[in-house]
């Protein structure tokens, strides 16, 4: 038996070796891959202010392989794009969103209701809806832990929706605008912990972050103030100490996390600054003190006009936010746009971002228009989305700009948004890592 087999099995190794060779002959061939030509009537390349007329974009893979000025003419194997009638642009990058929830009447009760399937479910539609709007990367600044595998599930093609960095869940102190069993009777209450992204002393500060680590997160992002939609009195006091601060920034930067913080409240706002973090979000009741030590440290501000705009229309009508959370949506929202304003005027960084999921999903481009209502001049506000949040995310080398080499993220819409701010709520065309999603 053993002499029978044998030498059956060294011809098939020799059959096998052979039909190897060929295939690595034959390689050079079947590495050849069909390049994509983008020929764009106008092109915002996203490094200068100007636009430039008749330009092609070569795509190869996921790439951006060259930028060449007139339409390219097409090989046999090429495949064009026709966007000369378009203002050409790289794919936009929200730094706030929440792409586990949507504003809704009576919402406050899906905790309750929802199972982590049916978070999971609209998340994903969620995803889909916020690229086709022309984001294509977001930074999702807090949920349950569903957005990291929504995350996993795009990055491994199993579903579509924009590049996402995300927190995973946010880290608040016990009753803090965080914390998930605030509004809850107290049976269901208990005494969440770092697990939960709960804290109260330093070690407990670590122990989240490292926790945040574990789950999978990309960054962290703390309360540093009272919210305006979580269901509890203060909407605007510092609920963080100084040890807590230090305590989390410390232990994010030796496990290479940038830190966000959620702020309304001067006081802290200013300890949260302080204390190291990368942006402040909302940032709504600042004062000087606060925009002196912005510019000091160099901390840069998301202002998430659109949020604000909208939780105090929606505190407007009849039962669609609890009792507790009416009078704050009313107090805080209407600020915002005005403390981007004179944030700006003060020499603030800006970045873009819009706490996604306050308002419909979708809808992420509205905050341009309000930027610039606020005197923020249109390139700049673009700018904002584009290479000020990749520097921010750490990706300037891949993402922010058209250029050779970095992701084919792009988008197109109908006129040149320096003259209309407005055609950005209407995206025509969405390319992500090369592939085309509308």
């Amino acid at each position: 038996m053993i002499k029978h087999y044998v030498p059956n099995l060294t011809a098939r190794i020799r059959t096998t070796a052979c039909l190897l060779g060929l295939c690595l002959l034959a390689s050079p061939l079947l590495a050849q891959t069909t390049r994509t030509l983008l020929h764009c009537g106008n092109l915002f390349v996203g490094t200068t202010n100007d636009l430039q007329r008749d330009m092609t974009i070569v795509v190869e893979g996921n790439k951006i392989a060259a930028v060449q000025r007139g339409y390219t003419a097409p090989t046999a194997q090429d495949r064009v794009i026709d966007l000369k009638n378009k203002t050409v642009l790289p794919g936009l990058i929200d730094m706030h969103v929440h792409l586990e929830m949507e504003t809704r009447r009576g919402g406050a009760i899906d905790k309750y209701t929802q199972n982590v399937p049916d978070m999971a479910y609209q998340a994903a539609k969620y995803a889909k809806t916020t690229l086709l709007a022309g984001f294509t990367t977001v930074r999702d600044l807090g949920g349950t832990g569903v957005n990291i595998a929504l995350r996993n599930a795009i990055n491994r093609g199993l579903t579509d929706g924009p590049r996402v960095l995300t927190v995973g869940k946010s880290i608040a102190t016990t009753g803090g605008h965080a914390d998930p069993t605030n509004g809850s009777r107290r049976e269901l209450m208990g005494d969440p912990g770092p697990m939960e992204g709960v804290i109260n002393g330093p070690d407990e500060a670590r122990k989240a972050v490292r926790q945040r680590y574990k789950e999978g997160a990309d960054l962290i992002k703390i309360t540093a103030t009272g919210g305006v939609l979580s269901n509890a009195k203060d909407g605007q006091g510092p609920q963080f100490n100084e040890e807590e601060l230090k305590a989390i920034v410390e232990t994010a930067k030796d496990y290479g996390f940038p830190v966000a913080a959620h702020a309304h409240g001067a006081e802290g706002m200013k300890r949260a600054i302080r204390a190291g973090v990368q942006t402040i979000e909302h940032g709504t009741l600042m004062d000087d003190e606060a925009i002196e030590l912005f510019k000091k440290h160099g901390t840069y501000y998301v202002p998430t006009i659109i949020a604000g705009k909208t939780a105090a229309d929606s505190a407007r009508m009849f039962g669609y936010y609890p009792a507790l959370v009416v009078p704050k949506a009313l107090a805080i929202g209407p600020k915002i746009q005005a403390t981007f304003a004179k944030a700006y005027k003060a020499g603030v960084k800006i970045a873009f971002g819009t706490d996604a999921g306050v308002y419909v999903h979708g809808y992420n481009a509205k905050e341009f228009e309000y930027m610039v209502e606020a005197g923020m001049p249109p390139v700049e506000a673009i700018r904002a989305a584009l290479m000020t949040n990749a520097r921010l995310l750490g990706m300037e080398t891949q993402i922010g700009s058209i250029e050779p080499g970095k992701f084919a993220d792009i988008i197109a819409v109908d006129e040149n948004p320096i003259q209309n701010i407005r055609t950005l709520q209407s995206v025509r065309f969405v390319m992500k890592d090369g592939k085309q999603y509308k």
